[in-house]
């Protein structure tokens, strides 16, 4: 680039030749313009000794006690372990709640008759507590350990079976991270998120083997009524290692972007601004807030944890052999086709199609929705060498559709439930709630049209009539026929005596969905979130079965407490009554938010009557109409939305720098860049003041593209 500034190329740029899969790899590889060092650092994944007594905590949670046993301990000092309680193998949880319960209450009274001892003798029982505590004993420090007993369910089973499962996608993994420049070693992370289960789906909503949520998974993949990414474990790679780079970017060091996995990266960043330091040690041990519990102090220690019996899985397990790597064809559709006429063509057993492509979803095995066209179809390596001509010239003009197939719809009327929708469609409730993608419990609004089978409603006696389906739109014509291909064969898969075949990515093209659609579903993760944080802070119970534990999460430590979020911004308002101004927020917002006028937040602020508010700038609000707690939920819904609106019709594909010419605005660099919003701009640059652009500025700027209609 020239000193006059622009676009920055950027080096760590792939040099070979590019297939199509690595179209996000290449368009990622500017972040090592960014901070080549922090990147390649030596140790990127640091190991305090101040911490190691709660990576081995975490070590003989996954190794030594497997999920009939678990540890009572101290939630605060890892190394203080009460007891090992084993659980009979067909106790029931209730069973075993009862026995934690009781074994909780034995140690609570010892703690309180050792505290209040004095310098009296103690039982050998009540000794072995004491020394537990070593330099720390002290009567005020055992007093507050009596609320602090928590149960740890052991995983060494299920981390056993993950480290097994591991084996079909580690070169990807492995191969992905590489290509970014990022750490080798955050290809362990699923072993915390999911135990490698690629198809673990948690209580709030998160999917796959890296537990996106869907508002945050649509920004880097497709994520609608056909296809959901997500489930992919090559495609859910992509996306994890372009938010584990987001978070690297704004955060700076890996704990902390780690951390931010779990916890959110507004979170992390908050916990930073406030201790003052990106030391993780401080962090864990200092930082106090109402979402920074267990879990978020755990976090960054577990992974050192699973990296560790990663690394050395005989130590932990003995000999042990992996699945063998994941390896296919891929032929790209030539048109939307349903499955069972692909089925039909391919003459390839369901179940093996099935597994080879999680990412589509129940409604295009059940026919409701047809396979999209253009759709990278994973198919056997063995047999047939398939191609999009060949398939093309294997299915007739008539199973080729132009267009996805349109699901009936029903307009809910007041009183409908799903089980009653259900019923009258002949279907079961669960079944009504996979086919709109909501969970079994959520309530029907009055008004809202949803998805249901394609069949004649059932009269239901006592039951209300039925509102029509709102009418379908008429059947896609067929696609016109492809022109017929030479009979080319294609390369023939290679021999068993050649190098292994690495199973790599297509991203999915297309994949919009409506707005509305969106928002929805970004509100309904936000609820969960929160639903399940409120249940956390209600209850110390911890999940005493396997059972128990994977219906909660699929992660093996514990379950987050704050929702899966990308958005680094802070919408809290500081204990001086002021906001930090964020990306497309106004005067107007605020006003509606406060139930006052504008002209009461100028006056509040000496704003003169035409002044703009300026991206990062701090204004104070007046909170006597409406509680602070209101005012930050009505600001954080109006940007879920912005969001879910967005990223509904938009995919970030990668990122590049762009430095600042003499004269440029945010205005103008939004403008420049395909009309990137200026929030968006603002979350990949929150320590940037965009409001006062100097020349010479790095910028970065995430590549979006536009995505077609879904299906």
């Amino acid at each position: 680039m020239n000193s006059t500034g622009g676009w920055l190329a950027g080096p760590g740029v792939i040099p070979r030749p590019l297939s199509a899969w690595r179209w996000v790899l290449a368009a990622l590889s500017t972040w090592l313009a960014l901070a080549p060092a922090a990147l390649a650092q030596d140790n990127p994944m640091p190991r305090p000794p101040p911490l190691e007594r709660d990576v081995q905590f975490w070590i003989r949670v996954y190794t030594q006690i497997d999920t009939n046993a678990g540890f009572l301990h101290d939630q605060y000092n890892l190394s203080v372990i009460y007891d090992t309680l084993h659980f009979a193998p067909n106790t029931t949880p209730s069973e075993r709640e009862r026995e934690v319960d009781q074994a909780r209450e034995r140690y609570s009274a010892a703690l309180r008759r050792i505290a209040e001892a004095g310098e009296a003798p103690l039982s050998a029982d009540d000794q072995r507590v004491r020394e537990l505590w070593g330099a720390e004993v002290t009567p005020a420090r055992l007093h507050s350990a009596i609320e602090d007993i928590r149960f740890q369910l052991g995983q060494a089973d299920r981390f056993r079976a993950g480290l097994i499962r591991s084996g079909a996608w580690e070169t990807h993994i492995a191969e992905t991270l590489a290509n970014l420049g990022l750490p080798a070693e955050l290809a362990v992370l699923p072993h915390v998120e999911s135990s490698f289960n690629p198809a673990a789906y948690s209580k709030v909503g998160a999917a796959g083997l890296w537990q996106f949520m869907r508002s945050t998974g649509r920004r880097y993949m497709r994520i609608d009524s056909a296809v959901d990414d997500r489930l992919d474990p090559f495609r859910s790679t992509e996306a994890a290692a372009q938010l584990l780079a987001f978070n690297h970017r704004v955060l700076g060091t890996w704990p902390l972007a780690l951390t931010a996995y779990n916890h959110g990266t507004a979170g992390v960043r908050r916990a930073k601004e406030t201790l003052g330091t990106d030391d993780i040690v401080r962090i864990v041990r200092s930082y106090s807030s109402r979402t920074f519990g267990f879990a978020s102090r755990n976090f960054y220690v577990s992974f050192l944890a699973a990296l560790d019996i990663d690394r050395n899985p005989e130590k932990y397990f003995g000999a042990l052999q992996k699945q063998s790597e994941a390896r296919f064809q891929e032929v790209q559709l030539p048109a939307y086709v349903p499955m069972a006429t692909l089925e039909r063509a391919l003459k390839i057993d369901p179940e093996r199609l099935r597994a080879l492509n999680p990412a589509l979803l129940r409604s295009v095995w059940d026919g409701q929705q047809r396979v999209p066209k253009a759709y990278h179809l994973r198919l056997p390596l063995d047999g047939t060498p398939w191609t999009r001509e060949l398939l093309a010239q294997r299915l007739s003009p008539a199973e080729m559709f132009a267009g996805q197939s349109s699901p009936p719809r029903y307009r809910v009327q007041r009183g409908d439930t799903l089980a009653s929708v259900a019923e009258r469609y002949g279907v079961s409730a669960e079944t009504l709630a996979r086919l709109n993608h909501v969970r079994s419990g959520t309530r029907l609004r009055a008004g809202r049209t949803i998805t249901v089978p394609e069949t004649a409603p059932i009269t239901v006696a006592a039951a209300a009539t039925p509102a029509p389906a709102a009418p379908a739109p008429a059947a896609p014509a067929p696609a016109a026929p492809a022109p017929a291909a030479p009979a080319a064969t294609a390369a023939t898969p290679p021999a068993a005596t050649a190098a292994p075949l690495v199973a790599l990515a297509r991203p999915s093209p297309g994949g919009a969905v409506p707005q509305d659609v969106a928002q929805r579903e970004s509100a309904e993760d936000a609820a969960a979130a929160a639903a399940s944080k409120s249940r956390t802070a209600a209850t110390s119970s911890q999940p005493v079965s396997a059972a128990q534990a994977e219906a909660l999460s699929p992660a093996l430590g514990p379950a987050a407490e704050a929702e899966q979020n990308a958005d680094p911004n802070d919408y809290s308002v500081g204990h001086d009554d002021t906001i930090r101004v964020a990306g497309d927020e106004t005067l107007g917002h605020y006003a509606d938010w406060l139930s006052v006028s504008t002209q009461h937040v100028r006056e509040l602020n000496r704003f003169k009557f035409h002044r703009s508010v300026l991206i990062g700038q701090r204004i104070k609000l007046d909170f006597r109409k409406v509680s602070r707690e209101a005012f930050e939920a009505h600001r954080r819904e109006y940007h879920q939305q912005l969001q879910a609106a967005y990223f509904a019709a938009h995919r970030i594909v990668g990122t590049q720098v762009y430095v600042a010419r003499p004269g440029d605005s945010l205005w103008t660099l939004t403008q420049r860049a395909a009309q990137i919003p200026m929030w968006l701009v603002q979350q990949y640059n929150p320590d940037v003041d965009l409001a006062d652009l100097r020349a010479g500025t790095q910028i970065v700027m995430p590549r979006v593209e536009e995505v077609g209609g879904s299906g």
